[in-house]
């Protein structure tokens, strides 16, 4: 099959991978157009260094680095190899980044790479030039190394066009035309193009392109510098391009490589340089390149007294040559990818280097040609993942000049992004403030972690400290908010939470097709239940409650379910009305709402004597909804519990939040209530054995496999992934399984290798201590052959290994006599 029209324009990494992927799939009607000439066309990969370091903690660009480093390694032109596998190594000069180093192994070693930890004479013998007074330690990844970037685009450019791809070389785009709201060609100075689909792969022109058909791509183009040595004479006579691995000092934000018998060098330790796209030179009118800036030799002054520090033998060379190169970052530093929302068929695979670029060309092939990506879990490289202000011009290049400071940076995975904050407050934030509320973010939200006002509850109480890497962003405060939230009652803002609003005829029946459980029940029903992609992936899950005959209310993950809804709608409004299209309607109504979760043994003492409506155990049973006042406040009140007490989640407009808090506050301080934050919410969570998307199941994860099989209901008709959770069955090979650890200082944080024996056998997801239970909790993606209760295993920890156990779950009232009582 020569598949749809398809023209992807850029012919860098990203676009010769992508070219090479959808033609060996089958997809031959593929045109890929660039300004520049082939296969140096003028763009980022024309210039990258190519130096690969597969060590991520996010596990899908670990794995899209693991590709790439294959592909590279099967590739040569005329027998140039396009990938030299000198390896790579990370050295220390700091105990905290010893101690970094100790997590990025982890890391590693958990996405299932071969990595060792060295000492420092270790370290000298791989790289002789590295001062041994300087290092106190490193991490070598053997199969890391040198991607020849401008060969392994003709390599694949060769590929691709002995299956029938066309390339255009100097076609510069000047717009996309659309028809009915999907693209219809290309222009070009040259001539037009038609295409079915289009894939933006033009790099730091990424934002000039998709503006073309009305599309904000959150991405800045930043320089970076890169210098090259003369000739050092420690290195004379190397007759091999690359001996020595990869060097990493991050310490002082520098990289580098061999070049004969001259080095490369890296630096991230200057002021961000931004570049609007619209700004960067045309290939006619650059001087070397468009990417390529004029070398700023102030701005590397440090790094080259850094460089003669930690390699003495460079004080005998001298700089030679620099350039400011561009390259693109994002706001969270993940890749864009995916389509537009607003026009079909516009795609973009934008702000991916090199070192992932044959990994992102096989992940949008698949996702093309199959309509899901098989190889990689993609939802954190959505493009559609951001909010509206996350957009916004200043937000962009704010975050985007952030990320590019701290790319070498120690960071927390609690640690809250720098300005702009804050952005988005609940009603109740003057309240929380009042309390002495320590605000980390989501999604922009300013969220409570703790409230300082609590202090006072640790009178009696024996919260044990955690280690010192978990201790960051932590307080005893968090263990004694937990145990209150179980003894008496306490108040939550969940305003942070997506709420979607769904109505209009049909909408149950279009509910039903995105979901797995049956939501097509009587109005005041709440439903627990998972949005599949086609291939039985987890795409989400949610809550539903049924507020009206054709009014659905869903608590969502994010941007990307509204993203998904409105994709499946588009498709779902073509069908007639006897088959449940129509007038659905899905509006995000979040800004407008707000949340309190009031949860506890005694939150019915708290809650009934405010409101007009019965509230006991028959008059609202658990997973039901109703409308109701509280005190003057109308609100609608959903009976569940992500931290498994009595309670409800209570939501009203924005404009009644306040005094929504206050009522609730006034009648829960006799019953010795609280406000709580995200920090016990998240204990309790795990005691209770809930789950939460994007960090315990993802798209690679199935119902079965994840604990949430409950969710799917095989007898209620058709729905997305339906077809492809028949072919897998109810059988799993690998189980989301519940780890128990008795040292309470050993709380782990997510993201460490798991161990039986000595053998790496999964990674931890989700982690807290239980304050309740008295145990440090870790969820772990396990064998299922491991995952029986009783078993020992054990957690990479930094340079520990943290014994734990397997546990039935939930751990904490199993038998639901709280949350249903």
């Amino acid at each position: 099959m020569a598949g749809p029209r398809v023209v992807i324009i850029g012919a860098g990494v990203v676009g010769a991978a992508l070219a090479d992927e959808l033609s060996s799939a089958g997809w031959t009607d593929v045109t890929v157009v660039d300004q520049g000439p082939l296969p140096a066309t003028g763009g980022s990969s024309s210039h990258a260094p190519g130096l690969v370091f597969q060590t991520n903690p996010s596990k899908t660009m670990t794995e899209m680095a693991r590709y790439t480093v294959e592909k590279f390694c099967s590739l040569d032109v005329d027998g140039q190899p396009c990938f030299l596998q000198t390896g790579g190594l990370e050295v220390a000069t700091t105990p905290e980044r010893l101690t970094e180093l100790r997590r990025r192994h982890g890391w590693i070693t958990a996405w299932g790479i071969e990595a060792r930890l060295l000492g420092p004479d270790e370290c000298v013998e791989l790289h002789p030039l590295v001062d041994r007074g300087r290092v106190l330690g490193g991490l070598l990844v053997p199969t890391d190394g040198l991607a020849k970037a401008v060969l392994a685009v003709e390599a694949q450019i060769r590929l691709a066009t002995a299956r029938g791809v066309r390339f255009l070389a100097r076609h510069e785009v000047l717009d996309i035309r659309t028809e009915d709201e999907r693209v219809a060609a290309v222009v070009t100075d040259q001539g037009e193009i038609p295409a079915d689909i289009v894939v933006c792969c033009a790099g730091i022109w990424g934002p000039k392109v998709a503006r073309m058909v009305g599309m904000n791509l959150p991405l800045t183009p930043l320089a970076h510098q890169l210098a090259w040595t003369g000739p050092v004479p420690a290195l004379a006579g190397q007759t091999d391009e690359a001996v020595r691995p990869i060097l990493r000092h991050q310490d002082a934000d520098l990289y580098y490589r061999d070049r004969f018998d001259r080095l490369g060098i890296g630096y991230y330790g200057h002021r961000p340089m931004p570049v609007s796209a619209d700004d960067i030179a045309s290939v006619g009118s650059a001087g070397q390149m468009p990417s390529v800036l004029r070398f700023t030799e102030d701005d590397f002054a440090e790094a080259w007294a850094e460089t003669q520090a930690l390699l003495p033998a460079t004080r005998e060379a001298k700089i030679e040559e620099g350039i400011n190169g561009l390259f693109s970052f994002t706001t969270d530093g993940m890749p864009l990818m995916g389509e537009s929302p607003e026009v079909k068929g516009f795609w973009v695979a934008e702000a991916v280097w090199v070192t992932h670029s044959a990994g992102v060309g096989r992940a949008m092939a698949e996702w093309l040609v199959d309509g899901y990506c098989s190889s990689f879990d993609l939802h954190e490289c959505d493009v559609n993942r951001f909010e509206p202000h996350q957009l916004a011009p200043d937000y962009v290049l704010a975050r985007d000049c952030q990320n590019f400071v701290e790319v070498y940076d120690i960071l927390h995975p609690l640690q809250p992004a720098g300005a702009p904050r804050p952005l988005r407050t609940s009603p109740f934030h003057a309240r929380e403030q009042e309390l002495g509320a320590f605000f980390l973010e989501a999604s922009g939200w300013e969220r409570p972690q703790w409230y300082a006002a609590n202090e006072p509850l640790l009178a009696g109480r024996d919260i044990p400290v955690p280690n010192d890497w978990a201790a960051r962003y932590w307080s005893p405060i968090v263990g004694a908010e937990a145990q209150v939230t179980r003894e008496t009652v306490a108040m939550y803002d969940m305003t942070a939470l997506k709420r979607l609003e769904v109505t209009g005829r049909g909408a149950a029946a279009f509910l039903q097709y995105l979901t797995t459980a049956n939501v097509d029940k009587s109005v005041g029903s709440v439903t627990y239940t998972l949005m599949l992609a086609e291939d039985g992936g987890i795409r989400s899950d949610v809550t539903v409650a049924r507020l009206g005959r054709d009014h659905f209310q869903v608590g969502a993950n994010g941007n990307p379910d509204l993203d998904w809804f409105h994709r499946n709608l588009a498709d779902w409004r073509h069908l007639p009305a006897a088959a449940g299209g129509g007038s659905v309607v899905v509006r995000d109504v979040t800004a407008g709402t707000c949340c309190i979760g009031l949860w506890g043994p005694k939150a019915r003492d708290v809650l009934q004597p405010l409101a007009d409506q019965d509230f006991s155990n028959a008059g609202l049973k658990y997973f039901r909804a109703k409308r109701a006042h509280i005190g003057s406040v109308p609100v609608t009140a959903m009976r569940l519990s992500y931290v498994g007490e009595l309670g409800w989640e209570l939501y009203t407009g924005a404009d009644m939040g306040l005094k929504l808090w206050d009522t609730l506050w006034e009648a829960a301080r006799p019953h010795g209530g609280i406000a709580a934050g995200r920090g016990a919410f998240n204990s309790l969570r795990l005691e209770k054995g809930y789950r939460s998307f994007g960090t315990d199941m993802t798209y690679e994860h199935d119902p079965y496999e994840a604990g949430v099989g409950f969710a799917v209901k095989m007898d209620k008709g058709d729905f997305i992934g339906r077809t492809a959770l028949e072919r897998r069955g109810t059988q799993v090979r690998r189980r989301l399984t519940c780890l128990t650890i008795d040292d309470s200082r050993a709380v782990v944080m997510g993201k460490e290798p798991v161990y039986d024996g000595e053998t790496c056998v999964g990674y931890v997801t989700s982690a807290a201590y239980g304050y309740t239970i008295g145990k440090g909790i870790a969820y772990a993606w396990l064998p299922a052959e491991l995952s029986t209760p009783g078993r020992s295993l054990g957690i990479g920890y930094f340079d520990r290994r943290v014994p734990a156990v397997v546990a039935e779950e939930p751990l904490f009232d199993p038998s639901m006599q709280r949350l249903r009582g």
